[in-house]
């Protein structure tokens, strides 16, 4: 198992590093104080790529900056959190090179690692896919809310790993993504990439 490098979010292509995070695991560790608390985390099993300046469904749809999605501009490999409906914080990977506002956002993953505080983060009392399926259910889990805006994915606090999951084409199921009917024909786009047949994944249609 292994760290993924810089480089892996570097890349210009969002949509197949969104494809491509599925099988990876990602891990925190956001205890209070110094940091450092227990690791929680798991397989990743759904996402949604976002390609910035030409997708309408994008927070940055034609470079748009604000103050909410500067961190977009970032270069590939921090963590870009915002507030859905004023209530849930959604966890998005930033890709690409500085000044190109790529993301994608982390729907869902299978918990494999400090489940009893994933459990208590979200106040359930049995491991099922409602602990961290769904993008507000998952940031939660993993305990990440707005405070982890901008933080580097590549130290000891949000990080991603290879496991050697290896995923064939014939086991990602890719479909229209969710809540962005706003997004005229880029609603329709297929960027919402799932495991087939997990019974982690959300169950948003």
């Amino acid at each position: 198992m292994s760290k993924l490098p810089a480089s892996f979010f570097h890349r210009d292509d969002v949509v197949q590093i969104g494809r491509e995070l599925l099988g990876k695991f990602i891990f925190t560790r956001l205890g209070r104080g110094t940091g450092r608390g227990a690791i929680t985390g798991g397989m990743i099993v759904e996402t949604e790529a976002y390609a910035g300046p030409i997708d309408r469904a994008s927070h940055a749809y034609n470079n748009r900056r604000t103050a909410r999605t500067e961190v977009m501009y970032s270069r590939g490999g921090v963590a870009y959190v915002y507030l859905c409906y004023g209530l849930h914080s959604l966890f998005n990977i930033i890709t690409n090179v500085e000044g190109v506002p790529h993301a994608v956002l982390l729907r869902a993953i299978e918990p494999t690692e400090g489940i009893p505080t994933m459990l208590r983060r979200r106040r359930k009392k049995k491991l099922d896919r409602t602990v961290a399926g769904g993008p507000g259910a998952c940031a939660q889990a993993l305990g990440i809310d707005r405070a982890h805006n901008g933080i580097e994915l590549l130290g000891e606090r949000i990080w991603i790993e290879d496991r050697g999951v290896t995923l064939k084409d014939s086991q990602i199921v890719a479909s229209p993504r969710v809540g962005v009917a706003y997004a005229g024909p880029d609603a329709s786009l297929p960027w919402r990439f799932r495991i087939q047949g997990s019974p982690w994944t959300s169950r948003a249609k």
